[in-house]
């Protein structure tokens, strides 16, 4: 190189550290990509989105290259600015150049670049895809080459080289839904998340008692039939002989009421216009009872456990509530109609109510992977049945047991953890 000036070898020197830039930069924008995003860029037709795309699909390949590039101008670098170094100050130069290249390529080819392409990737990578695609295609032949023996050694290490995934778990999902912030409505990420969480809730935690089943006995009197055909509060009404137990089938009111306006309604007409009965199998997922409505064309069934006997009931209207938030009229009352606020900051709650209700309109955390209700929970946790008045420290929550009826437990009085009596 002694027939080149040191002007021109400084010249050539510049040019090998931008490219060590631009490969440095290439590979941080490249790799930071939104690969959701670009996915969707790409369905668009967006040409930047499409070549990086291609490009990342095979990782591997994209990081050979870009390394191979980085290095060759750097190692080519480093023997420049020797020769310069050494023309300059003798053999001192060979420190000299070592430092000075050390600290300009550090700031210049590594920091910078590979900050702004973090804080700008789709910037910086849809451009510098075009000149990777030519590379990648040029050098092809050397990049499978050093693949290759990579791949090899790894192999004589007893790694094995494995795809990586793209797919997101489900808590993966929900961090992403709860990072969205502004992007996603309120509203809605609270909707996104229970979808997520239908899989984890079964039939039972949402279902209808079946001591709480609003049902017509076909054995009453025709009067008694006829006012709750008149005042029932659900469009689709269970109808049994005696017991729940020996349930006929559904009505529709609508039925029910044509036959009435008709004056035809009568024990007999109203069962046959009884809807046959469905059954729920207690455990079943919600998100899996959501397509088995869908796919039944049923809108409401009873669930029945292990030995066929009805424990409850439970409508799509119920699962949609999950999702969404109480909307309509509920086979059972609302949590807000079962707790009720004293004026000494305590609360008085109806213990039929469900642990994931109370929790949910509450804010608090009694345990639910037992007894489904609050008077369940408060039984498991005494073994016996408590008379009134009694007192008991419950997952950390002071509760006074009011009521207690039938071999139940009727009303709670709960302390909230950040309780302040009130001064006298």
């Amino acid at each position: 190189m002694d027939a080149i000036s040191t002007s021109a070898l400084l010249i050539v020197l510049l040019v090998l550290i931008l490219f060590s830039a631009y490969f440095s930069g290439s590979e941080t924008a490249m790799m930071t990509l939104n690969r959701y995003r670009l996915r969707h860029l790409a369905s668009n037709g967006h040409k930047g989105a499409i070549r990086a795309l291609k490009l990342l699909e095979r990782p591997d390949r994209l990081i050979g290259l870009i390394l191979i590039g980085n290095n060759l101008v750097n190692i080519l670098a480093s023997a420049i600015a020797t020769i310069i170094g050494m023309r300059l100050w003798g053999d001192l130069g060979v420190a000299i150049a070592t430092g000075v290249l050390t600290l300009v390529v550090l700031v210049f080819a590594e920091v910078t670049p590979k900050t702004i392409a973090a804080l700008n990737p789709e910037r910086i990578a849809f451009p510098s895809s075009i000149l990777l695609r030519w590379l990648l295609i040029l050098l092809a032949p050397f990049v499978k080459g050093v693949n290759l023996i990579t791949s090899g050694f790894l192999r004589l290490m007893g790694i094995k080289t494995v795809n990586s995934s793209d797919a997101l778990s489900q808590e993966e999902l929900r961090t992403v839904v709860h990072e969205a912030g502004a992007l996603i409505p309120q509203r809605h990420q609270e909707m996104l998340l229970s979808i997520l969480d239908l899989e984890k809730v079964t039939v039972e935690d949402i279902m209808v008692p079946r001591s709480d089943i609003y049902g017509i006995n076909v054995n009453d009197e025709f009067k008694v039939i006829n006012r709750q055909v008149i005042q029932s509060p659900h469009t689709r009404v269970l109808v049994y002989r005696d017991t729940v137990d020996d349930a006929v089938g559904f009505i529709h009111l609508r039925d029910a009421l044509r036959l009435q306006s008709k004056e035809q309604f009568s024990k007999s007409s109203l069962l046959r216009a009884v809807k046959e009965l469905y059954f729920v199998p207690e455990g079943t997922p919600l998100n899996v009872q959501l397509a088995n409505f869908q796919q039944n064309k049923e809108r409401i069934g009873l669930v029945v456990d292990e030995y066929g006997d009805i424990q409850g009931l439970v409508t799509l209207e119920d699962i949609l509530e999950e999702i969404v938030g109480d909307f309509t009229t509920s086979m059972l009352t609302t949590p807000s109609e079962d707790i009720k606020v004293q004026q000494d900051g305590s609360y008085l709650v109806d213990a039929s109510i469900t642990i994931r209700d109370l929790n949910k309109e509450m804010k608090w955390n009694f345990p639910t992977d037992g007894p489904k209700t609050l008077n369940g929970l408060i039984l498991e946790y005494l073994e016996e049945i408590p008379s009134a008045n009694t007192s008991l420290r419950l997952a950390g929550y002071p509760l006074e047991i009011i009521d207690v009826a039938e071999n139940m437990i009727k009303t709670v009085r709960i302390i909230p953890l950040h309780y302040h009596p009130p001064r006298a």
